[in-house]
């Protein structure tokens, strides 16, 4: 770790103040917010969803909205203050000697150009260069942050790289013109262990080979171990603590720091509820386990019983062309899977992206077409019946998804999202039943009788992930498959929706399906566990028996990529 007593910083924030403008209202949301960044270090903001941390970074890059947006305070790169300088001075330093890698690569990149035009627009806007020396520049970019086949990648679109491939452009765009400092910005929230570990060690890599500076931004303090020098911990718009790393994890002073610490599932035991920050901060809270007895006697009583779902040998292809002077080739998206699923278990399916797990939700759902194999549900084959006789089986069997957000329809009320399909599927008896059933649902999900009448956009995340749950509920399932749906969480709300999921479980008898790439939390939520890699099961069995005692050197490479801290 480099040591910076005698160096000048390269940025100084200096009780910075931001608030917005709602027409008469102002809402603060950063309270005198200190701390510096020195040459060749990494610095990490951590925090929960609304602690100010993307919004401090946004100030320091100048990209609040000027209209509704109150800043004081000092912004000091080297000697400049930022904050006092016209947005034309301000775009010669950011986007050249300050730089921002985005959380979400997809829509952050311009769908309409190809990767290499876009990171040849920023040295194009920054530099002198000839168009032949800038093409000559990128395909070195593109090969120092590891993209395959680096030439090729330059003439593609961003809809035809995967996760981790967009995030490497966005890193190559950011570091065209040899930044002094890069901004980090949750950039590796959506993406799967393997390629958020290969992202963070390229990130540091590129670091020690630049002797820039980095300000990494997340919800994640095991994550944050993985890279940074120094930690400053946000809650509300201000800074609690801030220190070294290693002190920040062995020796946390605020109670608020080791909420976070703690809001992640442990993988050493197993807990009955895992600790939010909110449920951390109460005086009585206690961690319960969950003992291998307690757990041995509920997997006797459901693996008694006949399976309420069979998947045999499933397989779901798909032709796919890169363009019109190509053959079609065949994607194997699930190759050959069986697997059986009890009533009241929570049977987790883990893989990278790309591995099949998603794909094969869908084709449970009847989202996507099976091409060959078997699904039987309570007896009957689902693959064997016609889409209109599939209706009953779309209410037994529903979907949590995702991005809650847009799965919602931004112009519907909650209310009204929820209570369509419950007409749809001739749930209850009359439209003042089910808005007294939705009324019910909505505080059972942790929400209020009045979020009723609101829209999603006037919703947080993990608001809108509840609603997301609730609408599921309404149609009384009996199996539930949750595709990533606490993947874009803080790790503090992540833990309040995973502890409602296990709770709804135990009072209406649920089984679930739950996909994700980590593992760690699929673990904490799984009876068994289904690793899959490129559309085929890699291993099967109960969950903490694999995670104790992987049999394969994929599994070991999941497990091992799994973010532990300190």
């Amino acid at each position: 770790m480099a040591i910076f007593t005698f160096m000048k910083p390269l940025i100084s924030v200096e009780n910075l103040n931001i608030a917005f403008q709602n027409q008469d209202t102002e809402n603060q949301v950063v309270f005198d917010v200190n701390f510096e960044i020195f040459p060749n270090q990494i610095v990490g903001i951590v925090g929960e969803s609304g602690s100010g941390k993307s919004v401090t970074s946004m100030a320091m890059m100048g990209l609040l909205p000027e209209k509704i947006t109150q800043v004081s305070g000092t912004i000091r790169y080297n000697t400049i203050d930022l904050t006092s300088l016209e947005p034309k001075e301000l775009r010669k330093i950011v986007g050249k000697e300050i730089s921002m890698i985005f959380q979400e690569p997809m829509t952050s990149l311009n769908p309409s150009l190809t990767c290499g035009e876009q990171v040849a627009e920023v040295l194009e806007l920054h530099t002198n260069l000839t168009k032949k020396e800038i093409k000559a520049d990128v395909l070195e970019l593109f090969q120092k942050v590891k993209l395959p086949r680096a030439e090729k990648m330059m003439g593609q679109y961003p809809h035809e790289l995967s996760g981790g491939q967009k995030q490497r452009v966005m890193i190559a765009m950011a570091i065209a013109c040899k930044p002094k400092l890069l901004i980090a910005d949750e950039p590796t929230t959506a993406l799967d262990v393997r390629v958020q570990h290969e992202i963070i060690l390229l990130l540091k890599e590129l670091q020690q080979e630049t002797e820039m500076s980095i300000l990494f931004i997340s919800h994640d303090l095991a994550l944050m171990a993985e890279i940074a020098d120094q930690v400053i911990v946000m809650q509300k718009g201000k800074i609690v603590e801030q220190g070294k790393v290693q002190d920040l994890f062995l020796h946390p002073k605020e109670i608020y720091t080791k909420a976070l610490l703690n809001a992640k599932p442990k993988l050493n035991i197993r807990l009955k509820e895992l600790p939010s920050v909110a449920s951390y901060l109460q005086e009585n809270f206690k961690e319960e386990v969950y003992s291998e007895t307690e757990r041995a006697v509920f997997h006797k009583k459901i693996y008694s019983q006949k399976p309420l779902l069979s998947v045999k040998n499933l397989k779901t292809y798909y032709t796919s062309k890169n363009n019109w002077f190509t053959k079609a080739s065949v994607v194997k998206g699930v190759d050959g899977v069986s697997f059986d699923v009890y009533q009241g278990e929570t049977i987790g399916l883990v893989g990278e992206s790309g591995s099949g797990k998603s794909t094969i939700g869908r084709t449970i759902l009847g989202l996507e077409n099976a091409t060959a194999g078997e699904i039987w549900y309570n007896g009957i084959n689902l693959l064997s019946l016609k889409n209109s006789e599939r209706k009953k089986f779309r209410q037994e069997i529903q979907l949590i998804f995702q991005d809650p957000y847009s799965s919602l329809n931004p112009i519907l009320k909650v209310g009204a999202a929820i209570l369509e399909p419950m007409e749809k599927h001739n749930i209850l008896n009359s439209k003042k039943e089910r808005k007294a059933y939705i009324y019910n649902l909505l505080e059972k999900v942790g929400l209020e009788k009045e979020h009723y009448d609101r829209y999603p956009h006037e919703f947080s995340g993990g608001q809108r992930q509840r609603i997301g749950i609730a609408r599921a509920l309404a149609l009384q399932p009996k199996l539930i498959i949750c595709d990533e749906s606490v993947s874009a969480l803080d790790v503090s709300v992540q833990a309040q929706v995973l502890n409602l999921l296990n709770q709804l479980k135990q009072e209406f008898h649920f089984t679930y399906i739950f996909i994700s790439h980590d593992l760690s939390i699929v673990k904490f939520m799984s009876d068994q566990l289904i690793v899959l890699n490129q559309g085929k099961i890699e291993e099967i069995g109960d969950a903490d028996q694999l995670y104790n005692q992987p049999q394969t050197a994929y599994t070991k490479a999941l497990i091992q990529a799994i973010p532990k801290g300190i």
